[in-house]
């Protein structure tokens, strides 16, 4: 449903964007990482026809979004960074606004409103104007534009940002849902969105991206990812690093596995450490791994991480 090739964007001497390459299929969810000034934004809003590219290409549905962008737009949902809408429209009348641009008349129009006044949870505000909402409203709001049109590919730039604890647990529970049958990408900084809600992330840095994966791919690049963490009356530094690599802690230890490719194996071989010394286990559980961890670890500069 998305496939971008080679996609670049300058401002001036700086590349904003710098040769990015990927394709998202029908239900997929794509969480876009990166830290500010990565090309996150830049990257959506040349997906979407916001912004042309320097060079590359962007196709949507097999519509090239420069060649034919009214075929390719008309398939994507646009919710856009910090949620653009007309302040002084009524919450119902902005809908009924955006369902009209989108062609939708008649019943047509008033099924599509009333849906997703529904599904984004809006009819406590539906007469109030836009300028007077909290942030998460307005937010919900513009998410609810973007989906007027039940459009196929759905681009989303900070989704839960300004929401409340609850409002991001209903957000994350409606991108899992559509995403069985959209193409989802939606950027965030909050990394416990990509396991709630995505099936693939990629991490972009400095206009390139820099890993492309599953949560659990992701997960197994982390260090912690495969160690275990021990805490046993009797225990010892020196016995536990037959293992591998120890940490000691507060209370315990963690062991970390000298073969990533045979980390499945510590836990096991903690096990039969412990029974043939007789130490009496207090805890003990294998780390899956941080997803911040990697994070901060790709995507700071050496001289930046502690």
């Amino acid at each position: 449903m998305i496939q971008i090739e080679n996609l670049v964007k300058s401002f001036g001497a700086k590349r904003a964007v710098d040769g990015v390459s990927f394709a998202v299929e029908r239900g997929e969810v794509l969480g876009f990482l990166g830290p500010n000034g990565a090309g996150k934004s830049t990257t959506m809003r040349m997906i979407t026809g916001f912004m042309p590219p320097t060079s590359g290409r962007v196709k949507v549905g097999g519509y090239d979004v420069m060649e034919s962008p009214l075929e390719a737009k008309r398939l994507i949902g646009y919710l856009p960074e910090n949620a653009a809408a007309y302040p002084d429209m009524s919450v119902r009348g902005f809908l009924n606004f955006a369902a009209e641009l989108r062609g939708l008349e008649g019943s047509a129009r008033k099924k599509a409103v009333n849906h997703v006044i529904e599904l984004c949870f809006l009819d406590s505000v539906l007469h109030q104007s836009i300028e007077t909402l909290s942030k998460g409203y307005k937010h919900r709001t513009c998410l609810a534009q973007a989906l007027i049109h039940d459009p196929d590919v759905l681009i989303m730039d900070e989704p839960t940002d300004g929401l409340d604890p609850n409002q991001k647990h209903e957000v994350r529970n409606l991108i899992r849902e559509l995403g069985h049958n959209k193409a989802i990408v939606f950027s965030t900084h909050i990394l416990e969105e990509v396991d709630a809600a995505c099936t693939r992330a990629i991490i972009i840095d400095r206009g390139r991206i820099v890993v492309n994966g599953t949560p659990e791919q992701l997960r197994g690049m982390s260090e912690l990812c495969g160690a275990v963490t021990l805490a046993a009356r009797g225990a010892t530094e020196e016995r536990l690093s037959t293992l591998g690599r120890v940490e000691k802690l507060n209370g315990g230890f963690r062991i970390y596995p000298r073969d990533k490719a045979k980390a499945a194996q510590l836990a096991q071989e903690v096990v039969e450490l412990v029974n043939h010394y007789g130490w009496k286990v207090e805890g003990m559980y294998s780390e899956r791994g941080e997803l911040d961890e990697v994070f901060r670890r790709i995507t700071l500069p050496d001289t930046a991480r502690r």
